[in-house]
C-alpha cells in the first residue's frame, strides 16, 4: 500500500495512491487511516489489513488522476527525525560494513515538505547547501524498550525517499548540525510511504540528480549498519514512536561532474530516487 499526503481546496488528506490514481480520505469517515500516518501506524499490520479492505471497498469513480496533484510531506507531522551520518561505504573501502556504531543526530520536524515543494533559505545564513537521497523509516507500533535487531522489522510501518538537505558551512556543518539541517523545508519527504510489506530495503538502489545530472548512485546493500540494527541501537537509548522518521544515511557523491564541490543554486531542479518506492522532486530557489 501505498499513503500520500494530499492538498486539494486548501485542506491536507490522507490519501491512497494505485498506479496513477489516489483516493482521498476524508477523517470525517469512519475508516482506520482517517486521522493521519501516525494513526494508521499505530496500528500496526491489522490496521493496515483493514485500510486495505476499506480502500478496495470504495468504487473506482472515488479514484481521482494523480497527475497535477500538490503533494504535502509524505508524513507531515513526525513526531521525531532521527538521521544517522557516515552510513555507506565509501569508494574503495572494504571490510567495514557493521563496524562501528551508528552516528546519530536529527532533523526538527518543522523542516519536513512534501514532494514538488520549492526549498528556499537565508543565504546570508549558509550559502553552501547540498542534497542527499536517503531511505526514510517510518515507525510503526511504538518501542519503550531496548530490542534485538531480529525484532526490529516488528516495529517498522513502511518506507519513503528523504532528502537530507544539510549545510556545509563550518559553522553548521559539524558544530551545528541540527540548525544546518533544520531551516524551514531542510527535509523534503515523499513523494509517499510504501509499507513494509509491500518493500524489501536491504538491497536496493537509490540516488540523485541535480538538473539531470546523477550526483548520487548506490545500493542500500552498502551501508555499514543495516536498518533493523539502526532501530535496534536507537531503542536502546530512546523511545520510538509510531510516526518517528529515521533517516539511514547517504551514499557518496560521485566524482563526475558535477562534482562533490557543487552546492545547490537557485533554479536547480533536484531528484532523490530510490527502487520501489519512486521519485522526490523539489526546486531550489
Amino acid at each position: 500500500m501505498r499513503l500520500a499526503t494530499i492538498v486539494e481546496a486548501n485542506r491536507t488528506l490522507l490519501a491512497y495512491v494505485r498506479d496513477d490514481r489516489y483516493l482521498p480520505i476524508d477523517p470525517s469517515v469512519d475508516e482506520p487511516s482517517a486521522g493521519s500516518v501516525r494513526a494508521l501506524a499505530h496500528g500496526g499490520p491489522h490496521a493496515i489489513d483493514r485500510a486495505r479492505a476499506w480502500a478496495a471497498s470504495r468504487p473506482a469513480g472515488e479514484w481521482r488522476p494523480l497527475a497535477d496533484v500538490r503533494f504535502g510531506p509524505a508524513i507531515r507531522d513526525p513526531g521525531a527525525i532521527f538521521t544517522i551520518g557516515l552510513n555507506y561505504i565509501e569508494r574503495g573501502e572494504t571490510d567495514v560494513v557493521g563496524s562501528g556504531r551508528p552516528l546519530v543526530y536529527g532533523k526538527l520536524p518543522s523542516s519536513v515538505v512534501g514532494h514538488g515543494a520549492v526549498v528556499t533559505w537565508d543565504r546570508a545564513l549558509t550559502d553552501n547547501v547540498d542534497a542527499e537521497v536517503e531511505l526514510g523509516v517510518v515507525i510503526g507500533p511504538g518501542v519503550d524498550r531496548a530490542i534485538d535487531p531480529d525484532e526490529a522489522t516488528a516495529h517498522v510501518f513502511g518506507y519513503t525517499i528523504v532528502n537530507d538537505v544539510s549545510s556545509r558551512d563550518p559553522w553548521l556543518d559539524g558544530d551545528q548540525w541540527l540548525l544546518g539541517k533544520s531551516m524551514p523545508g531542510f527535509c523534503p519527504v515523499g513523494p509517499w510511504i510504501v509499507t513494509a510489506d509491500e518493500l524489501d530495503p536491504m538491497n536496493i538502489r537509490l540516488g540523485c540528480t541535480l538538473n539531470g545530472a546523477p550526483i548520487q548512485d548506490s545500493q542500500t546493500s552498502n551501508m555499514r549498519r543495516s536498518i533493523p540494527e539502526i532501530v535496534s541501537y536507537l531503542s536502546r537509548h530512546v523511545a520510538l514512536r509510531a510516526g518517528d522518521l529515521i533517516a539511514t544515511g547517504t551514499p557518496p557523491r560521485l566524482a563526475s561532474a558535477p562534482g562533490p564541490d557543487r552546492h545547490l543554486e537557485p533554479g536547480d531542479v533536484v531528484a532523490c530516487w530510490i527502487e520501489g518506492i519512486g521519485e522526490l522532486t523539489n526546486t531550489i530557489a
